[in-house]
């Protein structure tokens, strides 16, 4: 049973992989049912199907990740933000592009196990970064 914020941190970092792999079922075993994700196409609640059906869209794949800046709150022992930055590249409609991110997942754990209930994204742009600098 994942403890440690390292523990959490390797979690995210499996979903991630799940993604860049195409598996799936690794991806719905750290998943909570229902699960919600906010982004920059708004927010949605969503079971395993609905989380299968998007991961298996042929129209969209994540090739490559990167995510740094890690950082992880713990408002109580079932409970567990990890925030970062990510570096992506995915394709879609045949175009690869490459992002930076700001994301968080919010991990429950439910019987012991820990399970991914929210995940927000928002893209990063140079100017608010470099505001935050030395803050």
């Amino acid at each position: 049973m994942p403890d440690t914020d390292k523990d959490l941190i390797a979690l995210e970092h499996r979903f991630w992989q799940s993604m860049v792999d195409g598996d799936t079922d690794t991806a719905l075993g750290l998943l909570a049912e229902p699960a919600l994700m906010v982004s920059s196409h708004g927010s949605m609640q969503f079971d395993h199907a609905g989380y299968r059906k998007m991961a298996e869209d042929p129209r969209f794949a994540l090739k490559a990740f990167d995510l740094s800046n890690t950082k992880v709150l713990r408002p109580s022992d079932d409970v567990a933000i990890v925030t970062y930055e990510v570096d992506q590249t995915t394709t879609a409609a045949d175009r690869e592009e490459r992002v930076r991110m700001s994301d968080s997942s919010t991990w429950v754990r439910r019987d012991g196990k820990w399970l991914c209930a929210i995940h927000t994204e928002t893209a990063m742009t140079d100017a608010p970064a470099k505001q935050m600098q030395g803050h």
